[in-house]
């Protein structure tokens, strides 16, 4: 059973309807982000589910750099961030991938990943799974290790997990 600030901390996620576009509700972790304590406790849950040997989260835009940043920052990892296109100066390699509304490339900035890496891969949800596959892709061509993906929430009736080939770990499903 959850702690109560863990929570109260979810309760804060808020729902937009049709955003980004018509259909799709999007959950907006923006208030819980603001509120210093519920931004901490669940910090504090995904480091539960953290693997022991991990050495480095890959954290994915946007909103994965700051549970990701904020993780490893807690746990004594470094931390690197799979980026949108355009925004690297060096890249090692990229991916392009379906979402439930498009599609997306992710890039992986180059001289951060070193092979034999334990890695874990931080976002804020998990959707269709698309975007977590394609990071666990990356890392795993740089030679890495990819121990499992934490996810603050997971959509379950979109069935996500099933695209991700190893352990998710998610604070709150929904």
């Amino acid at each position: 059973m959850p702690h109560a600030s863990l929570d109260r901390a979810l309760g804060l996620i808020r729902e937009v309807a049709d955003f980004p576009e018509p259909g799709v509700l999007f959950r907006d972790l923006s208030p819980l982000l603001a509120d210093a304590d519920a931004f901490r406790a669940v910090v504090d849950a995904l480091g539960e589910t953290l693997a022991p040997d991990v050495d480095t989260v890959l954290a994915l835009e946007a909103r994965g750099f700051l549970f990701g940043a904020a993780l490893a920052a807690t746990r004594g990892l470094g931390v690197v961030p799979v980026r949108k296109p355009g925004k690297l100066p060096a890249v090692a390699d990229r991916v392009t991938f379906d979402l439930e509304y498009g599609t997306a490339t992710f890039e992986l900035p180059a001289d951060t990943l070193r092979p034999g890496a334990r890695v874990a891969v931080v976002d804020d949800v998990l959707a269709t799974g698309g975007t977590l596959a394609a990071a666990v892709g990356l890392a795993e061509r740089a030679g890495a290790t990819v121990t499992g993906a934490l996810v603050v929430v997971e959509i379950t009736a979109l069935d996500g997990r099933a695209r991700v080939p190893l352990p998710v770990h998610a604070v709150h499903a929904v």
